[in-house]
C-alpha cells in the first residue's frame, strides 16, 4: 500500500526531488555539526545513502574530522584529499555511497570562493549544501544553501527550491 501512495503523491506533487532525508537523521546530524563548530568554527559531513532513480536518499554522515582530524586547524574546511579512500571504504562496509555533501557557514549559506573552486566531489551533478549559523537550530531546505556541481567549477544554486530539491521525509 505504501508504494501506491508514494506513486500517488508523486503524481500529486510533481518531479521527485534531488535529495531526500528522514527528519530525525537531518535534525541529529544538524545538531552534531553544530556542537563540532564549538562556536568558532566550521564542520561539514560527507552525507551517505542510497540512489533511487533520480533521488538521493541521506542515511547518515560521515563527518569530515572523524576522517581526517585536522581539516579545520585553521577554522575552515580543508579536507585531505588523500584521506578519500578512506571514505570510500566506510562506504563500501555500509553499502552506501556518497550522495552529497554538507558544511557550516557562520552567517548566511551561500558559496565562498572557496567553495566555489574546491568541491568535496568533483563530480557533475554532486550536491553540496550549506547551512548557516553554525547550523543552529537545525535550518531546513528553504532556508540553506542548495548547490550542484556542473563541472569545470560551475555551480547550479537550488537554494530558491529549497523543499522542491530537497525533502526532509519520505519520497
Amino acid at each position: 500500500m505504501r508504494f501506491s501512495i508514494a506513486t500517488l503523491a508523486r503524481a500529486i506533487l510533481g518531479p521527485p526531488p534531488k535529495l531526500v532525508c528522514s527528519s530525525a537523521t537531518w535534525r541529529e546530524g544538524a545538531a552534531e555539526l553544530n556542537r563540532r563548530t564549538g562556536g568558532h568554527r566550521e564542520s561539514g559531513a560527507f552525507l551517505l545513502g542510497l540512489r533511487q532513480g533520480e533521488t538521493r536518499q541521506i542515511v547518515s554522515f560521515l563527518y569530515y574530522d572523524d576522517v581526517d582530524p585536522t581539516c579545520f586547524r585553521h577554522g575552515i574546511v580543508e579536507f585531505d584529499g588523500r584521506k578519500l579512500g578512506q571514505v570510500w571504504r566506510v562506504c563500501q562496509d555500509r553499502g552506501l555511497m556518497v550522495v552529497a555533501d554538507i558544511h557550516v557557514h557562520p552567517a548566511g549559506y551561500g558559496q565562498s570562493g572557496s567553495d566555489k573552486a574546491n568541491p568535496m566531489i568533483a563530480e557533475a551533478g554532486h550536491i553540496a549544501l550549506i547551512l548557516p549559523n553554525y547550523a543552529t537550530g537545525a535550518p531546513a531546505p528553504g532556508a540553506i544553501g542548495i548547490f550542484e556541481y556542473r563541472g569545470n567549477r560551475q555551480w547550479l544554486d537550488h537554494s530558491r527550491q529549497g523543499r522542491r530539491i530537497f525533502k526532509l521525509s519520505w519520497w
